[in-house]
């Protein structure tokens, strides 16, 4: 019996979080840190500066989470807390750089980036990765609004 297209892609988007997980398991180990403090280091690499709250909220964490979330992570020496020059009651969470560390990991995600582009690139045309990445970016926007539907309906 034949599956769905659809419902193939679903699977697969499945499978592809899994190894995305386990992944990130794995370099977030090397370095001593949890995924989700990985995935912190990375939106603040992507974003920039951010507060506290902004942090909880973009990673789906408790306010209380998120403070011993920093706490252990400024202890680590990978972030570092920097009040706002304008208004000082505000602190932005910042990561701290670590020239041994970012030379470190920057080969590890140009290794995976590498094998990426040869096995995508050499296998599809530019307009058959164009429909992927809208696919990636739609399922991406569904993943976001399940995300926030789920917590709302939690917090009630």
């Amino acid at each position: 019996m034949a599956r769905e297209p659809l419902s193939s892609a679903i699977l697969l988007g499945r499978e592809l979080g899994t190894g995305m997980v386990l992944f990130y398991q794995v370099v977030a180990e090397r370095f001593g840190l949890t995924i989700m403090d990985l995935r912190c280091l990375d939106m603040l690499d992507r974003m920039g500066p951010l507060t506290a709250g902004q942090l909880a909220e973009q990673l789906g964490l408790t306010g209380g989470a998120i403070t011993g979330m920093i706490d252990r992570m400024e202890t680590a020496g990978v972030v570092q807390r920097e009040r706002d020059a304008t208004d000082r009651r505000r602190v932005y969470i910042k990561p701290t750089p670590n020239e041994e560390q970012t030379n470190q990991i920057k080969p590890i995600y140009a290794s995976l980036r590498q094998a990426l582009e040869e096995e995508l690139a050499e296998r599809y045309s530019p307009e058959a990765l164009a429909a992927i990445e809208d696919f990636l970016r739609r399922t991406i926007q569904v993943l976001q609004q399940q995300t926030q539907q789920l917590s709302q309906e939690t917090a009630k």
